[in-house]
C-alpha cells in the first residue's frame, strides 16, 4: 500500500481547507444543497444516474484502486466509484461547498454499505487540489468542469495529480454544435427546470445553467485543451442526443 493511500485511510471522514475560487458560485452550490438530489432526479427523470455509471465506467477504476472523485456533491460517483475499488481501495470525494459534503458524508452514514467506509471527504478547491503529484489511478468529475473559474488550470491539476497511464472521466452539460439540439436544451432549461426550481425558492440559481453552459466549451474543444496541458488521449462522447458529455483522457 502507498504511502499516500496509508495517511487517507488515516485522516477524519471530513477534512476543512481554505478554499480560493469564486464566492458566488460557491455560496450557490451551499444554496441548493439540500434540494440537490431531489431536482437531478426529477429533472433527469432520473437519466442522471446512468450517465454517471457510464462517467464512473470510463474512469476504469478497479478494486485496489486510489481513486479521486472531484467536485463530487452529495456523493454519487463517489459511491460508485467505492464499488469499484472495493474494500482495499480508497476513494476521496473533493468540493468546495461544505453544505454538499455534509449531506455526502450523512448519505455514507445512512446507506451504511460495507464498501462505503472507503470514502473520505475533503473541502478544497478544484484548481488548487491538496494531493501530491502522482497520487490516483482514476478521477472523475461531475458537472464541475464547467462552473470552474479556469478550465485549462483545473484540468492541469487533474493531470499533475493522475498517475500516469491512468485515466479522467469527466461528465457535464454539452455544448452543442447543432442548432436544434442547442434549442431544445435552451428550452428545456427555460420551461422546465427554471419553473421547478422556483418552486422550491431557487429560479435565480438555476437561471445560471444556460449562460454556463454557452460560456462552456464544445467536446473538441476540450478534446483540444485536455491534449495541450499533456494527456496522450482525449475522447468526447456525446449523450443523450447531445444534451450531455463525457470527456475521457489518459495521462
Amino acid at each position: 500500500m502507498s504511502s499516500y493511500l496509508q495517511l487517507q485511510l488515516r485522516l477524519p471522514l471530513l477534512r476543512r481547507r481554505p478554499i480560493q475560487c469564486a464566492s458566488d458560485r460557491q455560496a450557490l452550490f451551499n444554496r441548493i444543497a439540500p434540494v440537490y438530489d431531489t431536482l437531478n432526479d426529477f429533472l433527469s427523470l432520473g437519466q442522471h444516474r446512468i450517465w454517471k455509471r457510464m462517467a464512473v465506467s470510463w474512469s476504469c477504476a478497479k478494486p485496489g484502486d486510489c481513486v479521486l472523485d472531484i467536485c463530487c456533491g452529495s456523493g454519487d460517483l463517489a459511491f460508485l466509484l467505492s464499488q469499484k475499488v472495493g474494500s482495499t481501495g480508497k476513494v476521496t470525494g473533493l468540493d468546495f461547498s461544505w453544505e454538499q459534503l455534509s449531506i455526502a458524508s450523512s448519505r455514507q452514514r445512512s446507506l451504511s454499505k460495507p464498501c462505503y467506509e472507503n470514502i473520505g471527504w475533503v473541502e478544497g478547491d478544484a484548481l488548487n487540489l491538496p494531493f501530491p503529484d502522482c497520487s490516483f489511478d482514476a478521477i472523475t468529475m461531475g458537472y464541475g468542469l464547467r462552473n470552474v473559474v479556469d478550465k485549462r488550470k483545473a484540468l492541469e491539476e487533474i493531470f499533475r495529480v493522475l498517475k500516469e497511464g491512468s485515466k479522467a472521466s469527466i461528465l457535464d452539460f454539452n455544448k452543442t454544435t447543432q442548432p436544434t439540439v442547442a434549442a431544445i436544451q435552451e428550452w428545456m432549461i427555460n420551461n422546465i427546470v427554471v419553473p421547478v426550481a422556483s418552486s422550491y425558492g431557487l429560479a435565480d440559481d438555476y437561471r445560471y445553467l444556460s449562460k454556463s453552459i454557452r460560456e462552456f466549451s464544445t467536446g473538441k474543444e476540450l478534446e483540444d485543451l485536455a491534449l495541450e496541458v499533456g494527456f496522450s488521449t482525449s475522447v468526447h462522447y456525446e449523450l443523450s442526443g447531445g444534451l450531455m458529455g463525457n470527456l475521457v483522457a489518459s495521462r
